[in-house]
């Protein structure tokens, strides 16, 4: 891990842990913001010094890395456990909850906290975000596609897929499909991740495959099989059979002969 990042890290819970709300406060730039995913807010450097004088006169918990921080060139993640005071670090102690926050840093400074953490009460956790969801935020941080768009580019694009089953096309792309959308390639890369949680080309032969299935139902023909490949936009039975295979867990021959039974 670079080394600011290291320095970083070991400063910020020193501040924490000091209780001390303009030394956390002193990790941001003067433009920074920090986002508390479980309240739903975000908070600017003054915002959240004010908030922090509050909170630390309230609570004096202790704040403890777990295990180590991940970092690449501008940006630093890591998992925490607080502990109330009074009680221990054991897991079966359930005052103490865990946490996790990503970092985006500018000049030693963080740009961007996004604080994730699971707090005793909270009738449903707040998931932890993997280290590829974390890639992915930092892929798309710079997007400036807003959460609405977003759910507008992916009605737009259940609409293009379901009404005019684009993806029979065999030749069709990202730039192709962005285009039939009406937004830009890494837009439609990020509401085809963020939004649906597979790669374009899953998310294609996905639909690909589902109208497989229906044509594969109503074939008479053992021979035609091979013939569904094409059919629905791949260019190859190898392809076609991997990903029939990845999505159904059978083989297109396998699958025809099944529902048949």
């Amino acid at each position: 891990m670079p080394v600011e990042a290291s320095q970083f890290v070991e400063s910020y819970f020193d501040a924490w842990n000091q209780h001390d709300p303009q030394g956390v406060a002193d990790h941001f730039a003067k433009d920074g913001i920090y986002r508390d995913v479980p309240e739903n807010v975000q908070r600017s450097h003054d915002e959240l010094l004010t908030s922090l004088h509050g909170f630390f006169n309230q609570f004096r918990h202790r704040y403890e890395l777990i295990g180590d921080a991940l970092s690449n060139e501008n940006s630093v993640a890591f998992q925490y456990r607080i502990i109330p005071t009074g009680h221990s670090r054991k897991s079966g102690d359930h005052a103490t909850y865990n946490g996790a926050e990503f970092v985006t840093l500018c000049d030693e400074s963080a740009l961007l906290v996004t604080d994730y953490y699971d707090s005793p009460g909270q009738s449903r956790p707040v998931a932890v975000p993997s280290p590829s969801e974390f890639a992915r935020q930092q892929k798309y941080a710079k997007s400036g596609l807003t959460d609405e768009q977003l759910l507008f580019y992916k009605g737009e694009l259940d609409h293009i897929m379901e009404s005019g089953q684009v993806f029979l096309r065999p030749g069709l792309t990202l730039p192709k499909l962005a285009d039939a959308v009406g937004c830009s390639v890494n837009h439609l890369s990020q509401v085809i991740n963020a939004g649906f949680g597979v790669s374009f080309f899953d998310y294609v032969n996905r639909h690909r495959v589902e109208h497989a299935r229906a044509l594969l139902n109503g074939l008479e023909d053992q021979g035609a099989v091979l013939k569904v490949a094409f059919a629905v936009g791949f260019n190859s039975n190898s392809a076609f059979y991997a990903a029939f295979k990845k999505h159904v867990g059978m083989t297109p021959a396998q699958f025809r002969r099944s529902s048949k039974k």
